[in-house]
């Protein structure tokens, strides 16, 4: 759990400063479970600047509560969590001021938002909350009052968990926890996980992943994990300590999103399960009377594929189709051995391409169609689905024909400007299982739209 705060003071000589305003908002990693939000009376005056600054006058102050009013509720919101602040050793600081004079020693672990986004967003110019927030297309109301700050601090932090695709941040927090000795059983690890779409991490007591899987009900599978009988399924159960999850919405960005954290992670038990590898790819080669024949065969990396399938019984499937679908020969896409026409010409719905009745260049014009409509190459497109909550949207970005990665938005503008597009993306490898995913899933075309630039 994090406390990720914002607090405005008087300014002043360091460590005379007082509290005027504070924002704390409690995040368990995925949505706001509570908040606190509270003018606070100094008792001392504020300093010019920082009235014009905040907006916040000496007048305004005078009925707000002390701050050994609101003390308490502050440990409330801030005990067992991690203290998230943008630049968090002043806010931290602050605080421990504050306590200090009350007789209180207030020691919590802290995260800078500041370091997290030079670490993992280094080509940003300015790491500064207001500028950061305006390159990443976060709306931001209030700027320079505690909830205003606090709320754009909670939005770029749930990026910047995005971002960590080395869960880095997770693990740490797993460890505090361990230390602490929270232990959940595997019945609190099922019920702490949603039924929805995603990517799940089983790590062990050391915070460190042992598999990610992703599902349409995590849950469901995770539950599936816990009550196997499996040689790899009981050596989970018995190394186990908790189970994170990312929420998705979309089924493509959850398949993109195991396939890229796996190879960057390594977990051991996902070594042991075999993951789908595409093994059976379509190609084109044209025979003797200068006709594209489409050929499904064992994939081949010395050669060009067009798409590539799990198995050949989903690759014969989809060149059945795509013969029907594009009016190819039976014959010349390998669906029907024959030494002389195909099947489908002797029932006059082939048009002879079998038997040479047409025209090379007219029948290749149609093999032309399939390649064109089936590659992304040299395209630059947004693939918009469904995201994680019901006003947000996932975005799945290919510039050139290559993947580079994908994000969630609230705003048409991050995604329809380019600029802020690239600064939000989650940046992610080009290889041929990513070209593989996104194309499988442009063919099953629905529920997702395409933008073209």
């Amino acid at each position: 759990m994090y406390a990720i705060l914002d607090i405005e003071t008087t300014g002043g000589q360091f460590n005379e400063e007082g509290i005027t305003e504070i924002a704390i908002y409690k995040f368990d990693g995925h949505e706001i479970v509570d908040q606190f939000i509270s003018l606070v009376n100094p008792e001392i005056p504020i300093q010019p600047f920082v009235v014009k600054l905040t907006g916040i006058n000496n007048a305004m102050l005078q009925t707000a509560p002390k701050f050994f009013e609101v003390a308490k509720r502050i440990i409330e919101m801030t005990n067992d969590c991690v203290l998230v602040a943008h630049n968090a050793d002043f806010d931290y600081r602050i605080l421990q001021t504050e306590f200090r004079r009350l007789g209180y020693d207030f020691n919590t672990k802290t995260l800078c938002t500041v370091e997290l986004s030079k670490k993992l967003m280094p080509e940003q110019l300015s790491h500064s909350l207001g500028k950061l927030v305006r390159a990443l297309g976060i709306p931001m109301a209030d700027r320079h009052r505690a909830s205003g700050d606090a709320m754009a601090t909670v939005k770029l932090f749930k990026m910047l968990l995005d971002k960590d695709l080395e869960k880095t941040i997770i693990t740490d927090l797993i460890k505090a926890a361990v230390q602490k000795g929270i232990a959940p059983n595997l019945l609190e690890i099922v019920e702490s996980v949603p039924s929805r779409t995603g990517v799940y991490y089983i790590h062990n007591k050391e915070g460190k992943i042992i598999f990610i899987g992703r599902s349409k009900n995590i849950k469901k599978r995770v539950n599936q994990h816990f009550t196997g009988i499996t040689r790899s399924a009981k050596k989970i159960q018995a190394e186990v300590f908790t189970v994170t999850f990312e929420e998705t919405g979309s089924e493509l960005i959850a398949l993109l999103k195991e396939t890229e954290e796996i190879k960057i992670n390594r977990p051991i038990y996902n070594r042991m399960s075999r993951k789908s590898n595409y093994s059976w790819s379509i190609y084109s080669e044209k025979d003797t009377n200068g006709y594209l024949n489409l050929k499904l065969e064992k994939a081949d990396g010395r050669k060009k594929e067009i798409l590539s399938y799990v198995n050949i019984q989903e690759g014969k499937h989809a060149l059945s189709l795509i013969t029907s679908d594009f009016k190819l020969c039976q014959k010349l896409t390998g669906l029907y051995t024959s030494k002389t026409c195909c099947y489908q010409q002797t029932i006059n719905e082939c048009d002879g391409a079998c038997i040479g009745s047409i025209p090379a260049v007219e029948y290749n014009e149609r093999v032309a169609d399939f390649i064109a409509q089936s590659s992304f190459e040299n395209k630059s497109m947004v693939i918009v689905e469904k995201g994680r909550t019901i006003n947000e949207r996932s975005a799945v970005l290919v510039e050139n024909g290559v993947y580079k990665g994908y994000t969630f938005y609230d705003l048409n503008y991050q995604i329809t400007k380019i600029e802020i597009l690239k600064n939000i993306i989650i940046p992610m490898q080009n290889n041929r299982d990513t070209r593989n995913i996104i194309q499988g899933h442009i063919r099953k075309n629905k529920g997702f739209k395409i933008i073209n630039f």
